[in-house]
């Protein structure tokens, strides 16, 4: 082996090792905050409260899931959660689906316009939407119902679901279109039991990205829901509270927190390579 390749091979192992290193410093940064959550969920007031800090359990309990769900109707929330959060998802690709392929193969007129609106749409933050949206609850007398979360959440989702599969449809072969022509195949039917089936992957990639948006709003339940059964996840975690005005019930929390962030993580480890391939079929073009 010559110097020069030696010194190559170093650079190269150089430059491995601090791009690992950086990996690993990342991945530490943002798992901290859930691994303490899960620690502390594990742990007994006392060490919760001992200084100085206890890191791990000294004994692990279940006392505060325990808890949880006997002194909240947790899985009520657990079930509201999962019914709103599906039901503004199958929605939005309900609606969003045909709007994209629309876009995507039949060039209406104005076609870019509508693209352009779409994403000034998705830069919007929701929370300017609020103060119109409460006074349309008002009107038509729709506080605590849970439309008045699912419409909101499937008219936010739906710019960004429009884009992603309008760039996925593009992406497809127009000769599979040519050749259901031929089979004497309309649009609509083209659409039903040709390119929605072989564009599941960016179906169930869009979803999850919805689902999760849903499950994590906060905002919108807060204001529209009052009643104690409907409320969601966000929510309920938000408004646990100890014995007195002056007690912080971290156990509790922490156990909630855990409850409410572990359906997604599983969800995102499992389907991480969907999500990454639909973002990317889904890159915005006009």
């Amino acid at each position: 082996m010559t110097q020069f390749q030696l010194k190559t091979r170093l650079k190269n192992l150089t430059k491995l090792l601090v791009i690992i290193t950086g990996i690993i410093l990342l991945a530490g940064f943002c798992l901290a905050p859930i691994i303490w959550q899960l620690l502390t969920s594990f742990k007994s007031n006392e060490d919760i409260l001992k200084i100085p800090i206890i890191y791990f359990p000294s004994k692990i309990t279940l006392n505060h899931y325990i808890q949880l769900f006997i002194t909240h109707p947790f899985w009520r929330y657990i079930i509201n959660s999962i019914f709103i959060s599906s039901s503004s998802t199958i929605l939005s690709l309900v609606f969003g689906a045909p709007a994209a392929y629309a876009l995507a193969r039949l060039n209406p007129w104005g076609g870019k316009i509508i693209i352009g609106t779409l994403l000034i749409i998705t830069l919007i933050p929701g929370i300017l939407l609020l103060s119109g949206l409460l006074e349309i609850v008002r009107v038509f007398h729709l506080g605590n119902n849970y439309l008045s979360i699912i419409i909101p959440y499937v008219a936010i989702n739906l710019p960004l679901t429009v884009l992603v599969l309008r760039n996925f449809f593009q992406q497809l072969p127009i000769e599979i279109e040519d050749a259901a022509k031929i089979d004497g195949y309309n649009t609509i039917q083209m659409l039903l039991k040709i390119i929605l089936p072989i564009s599941m992957p960016a179906l169930v990639t869009t979803g999850l990205l919805n689902f999760i948006f849903a499950w994590n709003e906060f905002i919108f339940a807060l204001t529209f829901i009052t009643r104690e059964e409907m409320k969601t996840i966000p929510i309920a975690v938000a408004q646990i509270g100890g014995a007195t005005e002056f007690e912080i019930p971290y156990g509790p929390i922490a156990a909630a927190t855990m409850i409410s962030t572990l359906p997604l993580m599983l969800i995102v480890l499992v389907f991480q390579r969907k999500i990454i391939q639909g973002l990317t079929s889904g890159a915005v073009k006009a």
